[in-house]
């Protein structure tokens, strides 16, 4: 099927200009997930190259990879043992050149994970550090601090890791002896990195030079605001602690001012590039702090997590693209828009859950308090009811889902699309304990099911073993995965593939200057944004139909007929 533009996909210009990053339609690849080249089960670094056809005609600008890296996976690829090669299973440093040429032969840029917070424990550093003594240069690379308690049998403090339990781990000394305890502000298996030492910063350095000198274009940043710590000798408890979203720069590790320094002195070595090498931050801090990440001597652009959290609301849009586009402006940088990653239950689902129903059945439910009014927080704890699928409307989820997504690609600035939400799939719930692989469902049993549904391996091919992925999926796949495999969308004229790639076509000639205004329509249940050349954007986030204003209809997440547009529903309108 020829779709409006599409032949014009493989002309994009933003590949040659140094501001690409700053309207990207960026695509994120879980590796692991995407396909599977050589039947082993797990996604690779060839298969990402056997589907540069796929990703050009999908129509988008750059492909953010997940990390790749050697890892015991603990964390899913998040635990690194060596920042400057590949996982085996995932193939070679030669695999991934071979990558990089197929995407940039087909104009899309490469951005790849740095995970600057914390090692794997299999890293050599580590493991130099296990064997030497306490208050060895070795031990210096690491935080590690003695117990407390008669014999140091007590953690340094109580804190606790971000996926449950305590945030210090107790090493076993070369003589036998119980020794020192190690940070680790995620799982055990993470132990944080002294931002402190020296040796630490080059470290970083020169993994930047490498994958830079291997073409790749950017970096995204895991975790940018916890990088540096200020422990000092006598340890608070969490009582104690400091509101990092109250207290600005005063909590011993998150979003302290200091960690700037580290990212100046990484923009000097993007800038010894041509064009420059972009960065940009994964950082969970308070609204004033986030410029400061996008600043152009620091990384240069953030993630905006808003869209991630709200419901589905005209209000709650309008006043999350207000507050960003007054951030991007106040640092520079661009606006950055998400609706799912590799951490969040899919969008789809989000959008599908029954709210009101929800809250009502989480009061009454022993394992968990109540979630508010933060969607991505009540659906981590929706996951969690004994049958979640009687608050899930998957056709509305999918409707929501379209037009909010159709909207954020409206927007100025750059949109990230995670594998899989071009073909609408929902969060999979059918994945037993015993199938199940991330280290918060382990840890927080009964209290957290963690972020397998989201990263269960891509369907290709309906009819296909594995549909298509290439291997026996690491995941399993549900057998609603038929319908939204790649090949059964192809067919489709209004698949929600299909409205992607008209919609990355579309954007791509549309796409000008990075302003927006206000449509006369805006307000109440309605959203209408104009950009420069006559483009506008349209959502009608009730149930009734509204009218529209006149305009050649360009593309439209569901049906348009007439003057109306449905309920839940975006349209794109050249009114030039």
């Amino acid at each position: 099927m020829s779709l409006p533009g599409q032949e014009t996909l493989a002309e994009n210009p933003l590949f040659n200009s140094a501001d690409w990053w700053r309207q990207a339609a960026v695509y994120q690849i879980y590796p692991r997930s995407f396909n599977d080249s050589n039947g082993d089960g797990l996604g690779d670094i060839p298969g990402v190259t056997a589907k540069a056809d796929y990703l050009q005609d999908l129509g988008i600008d750059a492909v953010w990879l997940s990390p790749f890296y050697p890892s015991q996976l603990a964390d899913g690829g998040y635990d690194v043992d060596d920042y400057r090669d590949v996982d085996p299973r995932l193939g070679t440093l030669e695999d991934f050149d071979e990558m990089v040429a197929a995407l940039h032969a087909r104009q899309i840029k490469v951005v790849v994970d740095i995970v600057p917070n914390h090692s794997s424990n299999l890293h050599r550093w580590f493991q130099e550090a296990l064997a030497a003594a306490p208050g060895s240069p070795e031990r210096d690379r690491y935080i590690f601090r003695e117990g407390r308690g008669e014999n140091g049998e007590l953690p340094p403090a109580d804190w606790e890791s971000q996926f449950g339990g305590p945030a210090w781990t107790r090493v076993t000394e070369a003589d036998g002896t119980p020794g020192q305890w190690y940070l680790h502000l995620f799982a055990s298996e993470q132990p944080d990195w002294n931002w402190d030492n020296p040796e630490v910063h080059q470290e970083f350095l020169t993994t930047l030079r490498f994958w830079s000198d291997r073409g790749v274009d950017g970096f995204r940043i895991d975790v940018a605001h916890a990088l540096v710590k200020d422990l000092g000798e006598e340890l608070s408890d969490t009582h104690a602690l400091p509101n990092e979203f109250e207290h600005f720069g005063a909590h011993p590790f998150w979003d302290r001012d200091e960690v700037h320094d580290i990212y100046a002195e990484w923009r000097k070595v993007f800038n010894e590039y041509d064009p420059p090498r972009t960065a940009v931050a994964e950082a969970w801090v308070h609204p004033d702090r986030l410029a400061r990440y996008a600043s152009p001597d620091g990384l240069g652009q953030a993630f905006s997590f808003d869209l991630l959290e709200v419901p589905f609301t005209a209000e709650n849009f309008r006043r999350a693209i207000t507050k960003n586009l007054d951030e991007a402006q106040r640092s520079g940088a661009s606006s950055t828009w998400v609706l799912s990653n590799h951490d969040i239950v899919r969008h789809p689902t989000r959008y599908g859950l029954d709210l009101d129903g929800l809250l009502e059945r989480l009061e009454e439910h022993p394992r968990t308090p109540s979630g508010g009014t933060d969607l991505s927080v009540a659906a981590k704890q929706w996951l969690l009811l004994d049958s979640p699928d009687e608050l899930l409307d998957r056709a509305k989820g999918l409707r929501r889902a379209r037009a909010a997504e159709l909207l954020i690609l409206a927007l100025p600035g750059s949109a990230y699309v995670y594998q899989g939400s071009e073909l609408g799939l929902y969060e999979v719930l059918e994945i037993a304990a015993d199938e199940r692989q991330d280290p918060s469902f382990f840890r927080n049993p009964g209290k957290d099911q963690g972020r397998d549904g989201c990263r269960v391996p891509l369907p290709w091919e309906k009819a296909a073993e594995d549909y298509g992925f290439g291997g026996p999926a690491f995941l399993p796949q549900p057998g609603w995965f038929a319908e939204h495999a790649v090949d059964a969308e192809n067919e489709d004229e209004e698949s929600t593939l299909n409205l992607y790639r008209a919609a990355l076509a579309a954007r791509r000639r549309l796409q000008g200057a990075e302003q927006m205004a206000w449509g006369p329509l805006d307000g109440g249940e309605v959203v209408h944004i104009v950009r420069p050349g006559g483009w506008e954007s349209v959502t009608n986030f009730g149930s009734e139909p509204v009218e529209l204003p006149a305009g050649e209809v360009v593309v439209a997440s569901t049906p348009v007929e007439g003057s109306t547009l449905p309920g839940e529903t975006t349209v794109w309108l050249k009114t030039d």
